[in-house]
């Protein structure tokens, strides 16, 4: 599960909302960060900055949009509406657009670090890693508290194949976000990229402690449990796993081959014919043939 986590909504008028985090495949989480007191250079823009951040909070982001540009066009020095554009964009689908506002914010406000963060994270979620490592690394730069920056920019390491720096972004994430599970989970990922399962074992737990219903979680801690043939706490694992996510194949794949090597294999045929049928409407060919072939070898 990766997550591309956003900053949130800032005002001038101390009116000020939170508009969801940058997600792929989960519930999103927005982070808890002190928002940055913005004062404009003039008042120009201001009221129209604010009736969009209460088109936001009502959850009419296409109005809200419209509201921010306004902002902009009355006043191009406003970084809020700027910053706040890319937000809303993100939110509404628009990543380029997105992206592009977040840099406008930068130039308006070269110390602008959730603007800095907010761009990396969009850059991020683009694939491009080399300009989004530039940019988070920027916003730690000015605000090394940032949680979103220290977070993302440990994606962008584990995409840039360095793990260790990305380690040592995770841990401080978790540091200044310790009520997020995202951190702990990446963290544990990292550390099994290394083979440390120890570790690995004991963030996943946390990311489990902090949000239980975490399935990809709890599916690669039973991975550990299954290297350690600690079977029965593996099963319980992959179980915990597609209790969370009843469509999670990878989970009732992983509890059929415990359920083979513990014998059980009626149960075994069961979940593992559950886990081919959710490859198959999943589109995911190679699955649904891999475990087609495990279900004729038990039968």
């Amino acid at each position: 599960m990766k997550k591309y986590l956003l900053g949130k909504v800032i005002g001038t008028l101390g009116l000020s909302a939170i508009l969801s985090s940058l997600l792929l495949g989960s519930v999103n989480s927005a982070w808890g960060q002190s928002l940055p007191r913005l004062r404009p250079n003039n008042d120009q823009g201001v009221g129209v900055l604010d009736q969009g951040l209460r088109l936001v909070q009502q959850g009419n982001l296409p109005e809200a949009i419209a509201a921010f540009r306004q902002a902009i066009q009355q006043n191009p020095q406003l970084a809020p509406a700027h910053y706040n554009l890319g937000l809303a964009l993100r939110q509404n689908g628009e990543l380029q657009a997105a992206a592009t506002a977040f840099y406008q914010a930068t130039q308006v406000d070269p110390n602008f670090a959730l603007a800095f963060a907010n761009l990396g994270a969009a850059l991020l979620e683009g694939s491009n890693f080399t300009q989004a490592r530039e940019y988070l690394q920027r916003a730690i730069q000015l605000d090394s508290n940032l949680g979103v920056a220290q977070y993302n920019l440990g994606l962008v390491l584990i995409q840039l194949g360095e793990v260790n720096p990305a380690i040592t972004n995770f841990q401080r994430a978790a540091q200044l976000s310790p009520n997020a599970p995202e951190p702990h989970y990446h963290l544990g990922l990292a550390y099994l990229r290394l083979q440390r399962l120890g570790e690995a074992q004991i963030s996943l737990q946390r990311a489990i402690a902090i949000s239980p219903r975490y399935p990809e979680a709890q599916y690669h801690l039973g991975g550990i449990f299954l290297q350690q043939n600690n079977l029965n706490a593996a099963l319980s694992a992959f179980g915990s796993a597609v209790e969370a996510n009843p469509n999670y194949a990878d989970g009732y794949y992983a509890a059929g081959l415990v359920l083979i090597q513990q014998r059980r294999y009626p149960e075994a045929l069961q979940s593992l014919q559950r886990a081919r049928n959710l490859f198959r409407s999943q589109g995911n060919t190679q699955w649904t043939a891999n475990a087609e072939q495990l279900i004729q070898r038990i039968r």
